[in-house]
């Protein structure tokens, strides 16, 4: 009992320093991804046929940076360095950071979509063609996860991925992975590079560092080549109703417009498509447990980066970022808000809410 009370005093000076209070974190919420009260809004509503303005891209627009105020131009930069400078280390560092638990929640994650069977076709037979876009699909976990359950498991080699990510550096570390799949495997996945908040530009990966093409801006002012996509260098794009399910996994929280990254995810599915989502989320359901990990959170994350990567900064932002996410029943307002139907309460807690799994629906009429 002793131990515990001088446990319980030692952190608690650390928490108040570390951790910004409830009142704070309401009043520095981010701009761009949160909705603003239907009730005050009406035109705001999914049903409407225009856009509204928080959902547009907007680079001078006020958004955050873990617990910085910074545009969101500036966010696209910074969050493209922070994965350019971990990019090698991120698969280990996951492990490290989560005991080797996001295995686990990938693990569910695909086996809950089933890639490669769809038992609510009008086909006879449920394993006709997918296409699967994989969004902020860094180092390939998700989407080799999808190949090898729709190939192997559901015996469905007509089920195709497209790995994409605004981050160069990610996107070629996943290339490099991929090498190790089956050659059938490998045959049914494709990269590109584009901003998820736009998918009407896209092109195929250029390996990252590639000194001998430089981006179209860099040619012209000689400066070190940029790591993200620049949709000046863009060659195609995702068409209209073309996806049969976009995934993303713990990449939406850096995004700096979210409302608009959701509903270029509604253009590109098909009518009865589904956006499926792992991120980090709350645990507040839980209080002891929501403040254990927190303290793991932003005590030990930031210190393992800097001890295994060398990079404190990077993970200092990743865990500031997880706490600035929206909760799950924000976040799941905000897919409605964008156009899907959702089930039940739209989504699945994972570790008591370390982690949640949100679905929508494109409706079909």
């Amino acid at each position: 009992m002793a131990a515990r009370t001088a446990l319980r005093r030692a952190l608690r000076p650390l928490r108040s320093a570390i951790i910004p209070s409830e009142q704070q974190l309401h009043l520095a919420r981010p701009f761009s991804t949160t909705l603003p009260s239907r009730a005050a809004n009406p035109s705001s509503s999914s049903s409407s046929s225009s856009t509204p303005e928080y959902a547009i891209p907007n680079p001078a627009r006020p958004t955050h940076f873990g617990f910085e105020t910074v545009t969101e131009g500036e966010k696209r930069e910074r969050v493209a360095g922070v994965f350019t400078s971990v990019a090698e280390s991120y698969d280990r560092m996951n492990d490290l950071m989560s005991f080797g638990w996001h295995r686990i929640w990938k693990d569910h994650f695909v086996a809950s979509l089933n890639p490669g069977f769809s038992p609510l076709t009008s086909d006879t037979d449920p394993r006709g063609p997918q296409h699967i876009l994989d969004i902020a699909g860094g180092t390939g976990d998700i989407a080799f996860r999808m190949l090898h359950t729709a190939h192997v498991l559901n015996a469905n080699p007509s089920v195709r991925v497209t790995m994409s990510d605004i981050n160069r550096a990610m996107l070629t570390v996943g290339k490099q992975r991929s090498a190790e799949l089956p050659a059938s495997q490998q045959a049914a996945l494709s990269f590109v590079e584009a901003n998820a908040e736009d998918l009407t530009r896209t092109r195929p990966l250029h390996p990252y560092p590639s000194p001998a093409e430089p981006t179209t801006h860099d040619a012209h002012t000689h400066k070190p080549e940029q790591a993200f996509f620049d949709p000046a260098t863009a060659t195609g794009s995702i068409p209209d109703a073309s996806v049969d399910l976009y995934t993303v996994a713990f990449g939406i929280r850096n995004f700096s417009n979210i409302p608009a990254a959701l509903r270029e995810a509604h253009r590109v599915l098909k009518p009865g498509g589904v956006f499926a989502c792992l991120e980090f989320s709350k645990a507040d359901k839980h209080p002891l447990f929501n403040s254990l990990y927190k303290e793991w959170s932003f005590r030990a994350i930031p210190l393992i980066g800097q001890l295994v990567a060398a990079d404190r900064d990077s993970y200092q932002y990743l865990v500031e970022s997880i706490e600035r996410f929206p909760s799950q029943t924000e976040f799941r307002d905000m897919i409605v808000d964008a156009g899907f139907v959702v089930a039940g309460e739209g989504y699945e807690d994972l570790t008591g809410g370390v982690a949640a799994i949100h679905k929508g629906m494109k409706p079909r009429a």
